[in-house]
């Protein structure tokens, strides 16, 4: 029996040899196919669902300040806030209790109750050059000067010293990709606290002045909570604020009224494009006959320099009254008191 088993293993070795292999490849066919279609009947892992992609439900209204690259450029935006001069001290609230805007506001020409205009020039400063020229103009201009400038006591108490009034331009967030508002800027992401501090850093470059202005800010301007931050900060301050309103999701107006600090909005950009001045400056006029007083904001500008040059001189012809911004301010926050106070009842 052993022989023949012998034989016959060396007879069909070959045969044998074959028919193992198949064997051990089946065997491990069988196992991969099983594991696949586990795999496929297996049910799909639960995902805890997200919030949709958000939608836009209204178009938004966008205007930023064109990119401006004066001959003498503004620190880096790589340098951080505290390489910039080192800033004045806060002034002492005045003794008597009187807030800052009006503590430094301008005694307005009389309106006699012609319709007032005010001009707001921003991103002064950056350019000294056409800074200087916008000073030479007749007044009472607003001017915002950009809070990262160089030299700023020199050029706001020249302002001063030509009869304009002083406001602080602080840049903030944009939504435009690729776009830099400037060094120290109040972005979105930045905590609360940072937020206060570089807010606070900018309120120090210069002293004199009624209040802020925007400079950018469609992001900014629209993040509430940031946005209550920089009110909290204007109301300790008794200061004021004009919304540039370079978006229509802007909150900084409702932010303002909540905190108790003096407001008012933008209502005419005068030279988004340089060929449109004449007729934006135009468009504010209407609009004072049209609801009383009205605020332009402007730019150190060659166009917008030579309209106003030509402009300025004629609006006493015309009915009108150049007026400070806290002005316009003081009738806003009138006719709000008036709409406030209920009606006498009659007996």
């Amino acid at each position: 029996m052993k022989q023949t088993i012998v034989a016959l293993w060396r007879g069909h070795r070959g045969l044998v040899l074959v028919g193992a292999a198949v064997f051990v490849v089946g065997i491990a066919l069988g196992v991969t196919a099983g594991h696949l279609v586990g795999r496929r009947s297996a049910p799909a892992p639960v995902m805890l669902s997200a919030d949709p992609p958000a939608t836009e439900t209204s178009q938004q209204t966008v205007v930023e300040d064109e990119p401006w690259m004066p001959p003498a450029p503004p620190p880096a935006p790589s340098e951080s806030v505290a390489s910039l001069p080192p800033p004045h001290p806060v002034p002492p609230a005045p003794s008597s209790g009187q807030a800052a805007w009006e503590k430094y506001a301008l005694i307005a020409p009389p309106a006699a109750g012609r319709p007032m205009l005010a001009v707001i020039i921003d991103d002064m400063g950056l350019d000294k050059r056409r800074s200087d020229r916008i000073l030479q103009l007749p007044g009472p201009l607003t001017i915002s000067f950009m809070s990262y400038a160089e030299d700023l006591g020199r050029q706001t108490a020249e302002a001063r010293a030509r009869g304009h009034e002083l406001m602080m331009h602080v840049p903030m967030e944009p939504l435009g990709e690729g776009i830099d508002p400037g060094p120290g800027a109040l972005l979105e992401t930045l905590p609360v606290e940072e937020i206060r501090k570089r807010l606070v850093e900018d309120l120090g470059r210069f002293t004199g002045y009624v209040g802020i202005n925007n400079h950018m800010g469609s992001r900014f301007t629209a993040f509430a909570p940031g946005m209550q931050v920089v009110m909290e900060e204007l109301h300790r301050r008794g200061l004021l604020f004009v919304d540039s309103l370079t978006t229509d999701r802007s909150v900084g107006l409702v932010q303002a009224q909540r905190a108790g600090v003096p407001n008012a909005g933008r209502n005419v950009f005068l030279d988004n494009d340089p060929s449109q001045v004449n007729a934006q400056l135009a468009r504010l006029e209407e609009l004072a006959r049209k609801r009383g007083s009205a605020i332009a904001i402007g730019h150190p500008r060659d166009a917008t320099i030579a309209a106003l040059a030509a402009w300025l001189p004629t609006l006493s012809q015309k009915g009108l009254v150049l007026v400070p911004v806290t002005a316009v301010v003081r009738a806003h926050m009138s006719l709000a008191a008036a709409a406030a106070t209920p009606a006498s009842a009659t007996h």
